[in-house]
């Protein structure tokens, strides 16, 4: 019986390679006890106990973009948020800590070490964050999702998806379009082009997607538009009389694994939360890249460009016009789809949760 701390938050990108994980440990080990560690600012105070799993939070500390006032506060508010994550792990009789990186995981990492408990790396993005190259010196061990990613001693395992999608991956989407677009109000006979800047929306995305609606509608093409939480305003729905394709907006999915299930092809952001899943189950995509920080981004969508199994347009040349130019030919070329989806299983093999799982069960028992 391993007690395991599980530290992650803020974006989805964090949290569900964190309840991945957390469901293949409780299969794994059923008599271990899971604790899970977020703050009150992230998506983990919802996600998480929805998911059936034990959440403690700790303060905040995020790292200013740029020298300002938070800056100087960062090392006051770094050493609060290790006392707090020191008790969660003496409570919890941690015997192993897998943090998922982002300024959640940093404090827990700290404490891990001053307390002496293994702590164990993953990393989503092909370029790593700063709290996991600064843990990556001292963990017992490091996991990445992508085979390029430059940490020490590391161990590419590939991104925990959760059951769900696991699942998906397995049955094949095609097995499950009808019910899936019926539980979203879709047609069954016409295509479905999901759109989704992640978790917190992404606006470029979603102007391009407005702007081009009515063509998109016009052509055929129903829409499955997830606007992010933050940008959802009371959109509504729209239907083209002739054609009968829809517009369904939507602020937030929690099973996106229907909504895959739903769709021909998805036009997104290239977080690898999103690269991972969409490859796993088969379901081509469109990739815009955030343009913003360090170029993870793109560099997570290199592989399934490389494998002709994605496309990327970046954000800067995203347009209605541009978008209606990629999609209407290729949401209509069943062959081409279906070569795609092909090329991305095979670039992102499933079954990364177990490997994940297994890892840190073998740390704690060192």
């Amino acid at each position: 019986m391993v007690n395991v701390v599980l530290a992650g938050g803020g974006t989805a990108g964090h949290t569900s390679p964190l309840i991945a994980t957390a469901e293949q440990l409780a299969m794994a080990d059923p008599g271990g006890s899971l604790v899970c560690v977020g703050t009150a600012k992230g998506l983990e105070t919802r996600v998480i106990p929805e998911a059936g799993l034990r959440l403690e939070l700790i303060p905040p500390v995020p790292l200013p973009r740029h020298v300002n006032a938070d800056l100087f506060k960062v090392p006051t508010r770094l050493v609060g948020a290790v006392r707090a994550a020191s008790r969660i792990l003496r409570t919890a009789h941690a015997d192993v800590v897998i943090g998922f990186g982002g300024y959640v995981s940093m404090p827990v990492y700290l404490a891990a070490r001053r307390m002496h408990v293994p702590v164990v790396v993953h990393e989503q993005n092909a370029l790593p964050g700063l709290a996991n190259r600064i843990a990556a010196r001292f963990a017992a061990a490091v996991l990445t999702t992508f085979p390029d990613t430059r940490l020490p001693h590391a161990q590419r395992v590939g991104l925990p998806v959760r059951d769900a999608i696991a699942e998906l991956a397995e049955q094949g989407r095609s097995a499950r379009r009808g019910p899936a677009r019926d539980s979203f109000g879709l047609r069954r006979d016409l295509p479905v082009l999901l759109v989704s800047g992640g978790s917190s929306g992404a606006r470029s995305i979603n102007r391009a997607t407005v702007a081009a609606r009515d063509q998109l509608l016009a052509a055929g093409v129903q829409v499955l538009h997830v606007l992010g939480l933050k940008n959802f305003h009371d959109d509504k729905p729209v239907t083209d009389q002739q054609t009968g394709a829809g517009y369904h907006p939507v602020a937030y999915v929690d099973d996106m694994a229907s909504a895959y299930a739903a769709a021909d092809l998805m036009l997104a952001r290239s977080g690898a939360g999103t690269v991972v899943e969409t490859a796993v189950v088969g379901l081509p995509a469109i990739m815009v890249p955030l343009p913003i920080g360090n170029g993870e981004q793109a560099r997570n969508a290199a592989p399934l460009v490389g494998a002709d199994a994605g496309i990327i347009v970046p954000d800067d040349e995203l347009g209605p016009q541009r978008l209606i130019r990629e999609v209407v030919p290729l949401i209509n070329d069943a062959d081409r789809l279906s070569t795609m989806g092909g090329a991305a299983q095979r670039v992102m093999p499933a079954g990364a949760a177990q490997r994940v799982a297994n890892v840190v069960l073998q740390e704690a028992s060192r």
